[in-house]
């Protein structure tokens, strides 16, 4: 009794005191201050028991240096407010909020919980905090944003669920400061009252006329905490307003980017860093995708309504990440609005494009996405660039005679589209469980086919003859995952993630026909080639993270991958040239720390990853790590070494009358060894609010690098052309320069990077020979500029040209059976190089939006590709005719316009 009697007593006595204490009048000011206005307040607070609510940022940017004496708190903020053009106001539950003359005040409590601070004393210190972020109009989750404290060095990011740790935060009150690319920078003021489990942070996008252009999350980090080696970051959000072919593309947007090469125009496939395309892992909600673009490489298979985050790591990346050599492209898809039903499209002259989001309850969210080409006018001008539609050899009978039945007749049908369909369905069953499915298909289909004939002919002579030529390309990407995601404490998340992904490619150029009557009889003939690949990737692998304590972060898992893939090339006048199904397991774990030292000034993070590869027999262990030391606070110093190994690799097929092709086949260890890599990476950034300045050198050696070539015979007796694998060495080294302007109207960034890649295979020599994708210079510069609903961009593209292989002559040996075969002899491997590839690209667009709420609703753009019709080469395309080379230039596209409409229908 006496316990509660002294409770209530002590209730009434503070109750007492703090409605004593909010009488202004008999609260005075008597102290000199010499600092910033929020630490006034904080002062006056604290003292006297107050509580206060403002605008920490806005406050700190007023200095006072006053002695008041005696002077009553009422008078006191009149005043300072006054001067500093603020206002003030005593709300009835005694709160004290200030805030400035051009905002709304009122006595009730604001809405946005972000904007307020408590002033009180803190009541929990060296606390653990876990939250998650997202879009406020959404609900979206926002992968990889930056989180820190202010005034501290501690700092992390958002998962790909956009959950986040901190580790032993000083107080309850503490400051958190949030970025993300295309949204307002974000300030939220724990108070005791926060929870410091699950707390949800919002951010608002910003409107389209940015004042920030970042090309770079982690060499951009708002605390200048980062230790992520050579990593590129891009939103969709940000694409609209660069020059495209179609649609806005976020994947041929990283060619804008140092060390991505941009002068395979015909490819969306990224070149990182001297590496090939099979080289870099391409992840789409954590299922691999093997096949990236649509219509002969100018268009990205990606569509932008679907994803939320795309991340490019150059090299040097994780422990998490493996199974290739030079880079990884991390896309997160977006999960839907969680808030809104939500429906838009865009249509260009190329293709439409549909999406629909649409929310079920508050535990449910689902988005679906659908985009399709039509042959309008770019279509058509694309597909005949690279097509010979309608060209028709000659044909002649009799020794070149008209055959009887009169000349022939042609029909030609064309059949060419690509589609791609996004799904993603996410579930919450709890605050600390995510399920979501997600889907991806996209197809391309290039159908260029012909038939000739003619009927009996006339006179009696009964003649007839058909001949169908077949030209078609399809392929595409078909994959899936199911995973599950899980907060289990404020120390521990992870996921699990069950997937599949199959890539399909088949090519049939092939002749086939009969003949009746005439001086030779009835007869038939089939010739051409026809290539087929199948790659199945069914795999099981789970990503955990645990926050040991502010300074180390551990990041650990497990990974099972059964590769099936099939491979069929062959001549239908010769049979199968080469055959392979082959099967093999990947399976292994990974262990890495980041370790934060000297005040967090300098970060390390030693890792180690371990396969088991089934084909082979053997283990692979691949130690990496990485350093980053802040030398200032805008001068930052990286390193990193690491080594790399690939089981599937997308080999090249030399083709050099009509061009090289590649298909995807498993090491073997034999034929097809397991590639390997070294990565030695260095480079120092300097960065304030208005700049960025970086310089990057890397050298890779590889080892493994594989070529298939018919060109040589096989070289013992009962061989085919089955062997006819090529191995060797390889190493590509460079250094990558950038100088980027972030804030104001005009934004934009200058690069250059010069390269170097080399491959030495014994076949073609003892000397190295410079890669297909070697290019020594490359220089790009992207300006973009807002005025008001209007923004405008301009690109221009420099690249040295890139090397190829071209034959030396060609003679003709008269064979025992009195045909005539004729031979080509051939120049050094890569030793003629193309012309040199450039480019400048324009777009204009103008954003449709409500005059009163500023809400984006549709977007009109202009883009012009080309526009001074630089007639760049692709590749080059031989002929033997009589004994005689004959050289065809394949052109790049010329001078080409675009339209593209995008409406937000709701």
């Amino acid at each position: 009794m006496l316990n509660k009697f002294s409770l209530m007593t002590g209730f009434l006595l503070v109750s007492m005191h703090v409605i004593r204490a909010q009488d202004l009048d008999k609260i005075f000011v008597d102290k000199l201050y010499n600092t910033t206005f929020d630490k006034v307040i904080d002062d006056i607070a604290t003292e006297n028991h107050l509580t206060f609510e403002f605008d920490h940022e806005t406050l700190s940017q007023f200095e006072l240096n006053e002695r008041p004496i005696k002077k009553p708190l009422r008078i006191f903020l009149d005043q300072e407010c006054g001067q500093f053009r603020l206002k003030w106001i005593q709300s009835p539950d005694n709160i004290i909020r200030i805030t400035t003359k051009y905002q709304e005040l009122t006595s009730k409590p604001q809405e946005t919980k972000q904007q307020k601070t408590y002033s009180g004393p803190p009541q929990k210190f060296h606390i653990n905090l876990t939250g998650v972020v997202k879009d406020k109009n959404t609900g979206e989750a926002l992968p990889f944003a930056n989180v820190g404290v202010k005034g501290t060095v501690l700092g992390t990011y958002t998962n790909a669920d956009g959950y986040f740790t901190l580790i032993n935060v000083p107080t309850d009150t503490s400051t958190l400061l949030i970025s993300y690319i295309g949204y307002k920078n974000g300030t939220i003021f724990l108070t005791p009252g926060l929870p410091v489990t699950n707390l949800l942070i919002e951010m608002e996008t910003e409107s389209q006329t940015l004042k920030e252009v970042v090309i770079s999350g982690e060499q951009q980090q708002l605390l200048n905490a980062s230790d992520k080696i050579s990593m590129l970051k891009i939103t969709p959000q940000k694409l609209a307003t660069l020059p495209n072919i179609g649609e806005k593309d976020v994947i041929r947007s990283f060619q804008l980017l140092p060390g991505v090469s941009a002068a395979n125009e015909s490819s969306s496939n990224l070149y990182v860093r001297g590496g090939t395309p099979d080289q870099n892992l391409l992840l789409y909600d954590g299922f691999t995708v093997y096949q990236v673009d649509h219509l002969y490489g100018f268009y990205s298979a990606f569509n932008s309504n679907a994803i939320k985050d795309v991340q490019l790591y150059k090299g040097g990346f994780e422990s998490k990440f493996g199974g290739r050599l030079s880079s990884v492209t991390e896309i997160t898809g977006k999960d839907g609005n969680s808030k809104n039903f939500t429906m838009g499209g865009e249509i260009s002259l190329l293709s439409f494009n549909l999406y629909l989001e649409v929310p079920i309850g508050k535990r449910f969210t689902s988005l679906i996405a659908f985009r399709r080409s039509y042959q309008g006018l770019l279509y058509d001008k694309i597909f005949k660039q690279f097509n010979n539609v309608n060209q028709v050899k000659q044909v002649s009978f009799n020794g070149g005679k008209e055959p009887p039945g009169g000349g022939p007749s042609l029909t030609s049908t064309v059949t060419s589209y690509f589609y791609d369909f996004n799904a993603k369905f996410t579930y919450r069953p709890s605050p600390k469980d995510i399920l979501s499915l997600s889907f991806y298909n996209g197809t391309d289909k290039l159908d260029n086919g012909t038939s000739m004939g003619n009927s009996s002919g006339t006179g009696g002579s009964g003649f007839s003859f058909s001949m169908q030529n077949s030209d078609l390309t399809k392929y595409g990407n078909l994959g899936g995952g199911l995973r599950w995601s899980r907060n289990w404490n404020s120390r521990l998340y992870g996921n699990t993630l069950i997937s599949l992904s199959n890539y399909y490619s088949k090519r049939d150029r092939t002749s086939t026909g009969s003949h009746s009557g005439g001086d030779n009889g009835p007869g038939s003939f089939n010739s051409g080639v026809s290539e087929n690949n199948n790659l199945l990737d069914l795999s099981l692998k789970s990503d955990y993270s645990y926050g040991l304590n502010n300074k180390n972060q551990l990041v650990f898992g497990a990974f099972l991958t059964d590769y099936i893939i099939a491979y069929d090339f062959g001549e239908t006048d010769t049979s199968i040239v080469l055959r392979k199904n082959e099967n093999g397991i990947l399976e292994g774990g990974y262990l890495q720390d980041k370790i934060k030292l000297l005040n967090s000034k300098l970060t390390i993070t030693p890792g180690l990853r371990m396969s088991y590869f089934s084909p082979t027999g053997r283990l692979y262990f691949e130690p990496r790590a990485s350093i980053s030391y802040n030398l200032t606070n805008k001068i930052k110093l990286i390193g990193e070494t690491g080594e790399y190994y690939q089981f599937a690799n997308r080999v090249v097929r030399e083709d050099i009358l009509t061009g090289s092709r590649d298909f995807w086949i498993l090491s073997d260890g034999d034929k097809i060894p397991v590639s390997s890599a070294w990565h030695y990476i260095a480079g120092i950034s300097y960065e304030n609010t208005s700049f960025l300045a970086s310089i990057e050198g890397y050298y890779k050696n590889i080892n493994g690098v594989t070529e298939y070539s018919l060109r040589f015979n096989p070289t013992r007796e009962g061989a085919t052309y089955a062997e006819n694998f090529f191995n060797g060495v390889g190493y590509a080294t460079g250094v990558e320069f950038l100088l980027q302007k972030k804030f104001g109207n005009l934004t934009g960034w200058v690069s250059y990077t010069l390269g170097q890649a080399k491959n030495q295979i014994s076949v073609y020599g003892s000397d190295y020979f410079p890669a297909s994708q070697d290019v020594t210079h490359e220089f790009k510069f992207v300006s973009m500029y807002d005025y008001k609903n209007w923004s405008f961009s301009l690109t221009w593209l420099f690249a040295s040209g890139r090397p190829y292989t071209s034959p030396d002559g060609a003679y003709t040996v008269n064979l025992l059976n009195g045909t005539q075969q004729v031979f080509i002899d051939f120049g050094s491997k890569n030793s003629s190089r193309l012309p040199a590839y450039h480019r400048m690209d324009i777009s204009v667009n103008y954003h449709l939006r409500n005059q009163e709420t500023k809400h984006e609703w549709g977007n009109i753009g202009l883009s012009i590709f080309n526009i001074y019709n630089r007639r760049n080469i692709w590749y080059k395309e031989y002929q033997i005719i009589d004994g005689n080379i004959i050289e065809t230039d394949k052109l790049f596209l010329g001078f080409t316009p675009n339209i593209t409409l995008t409406l937000k229908l709701r």
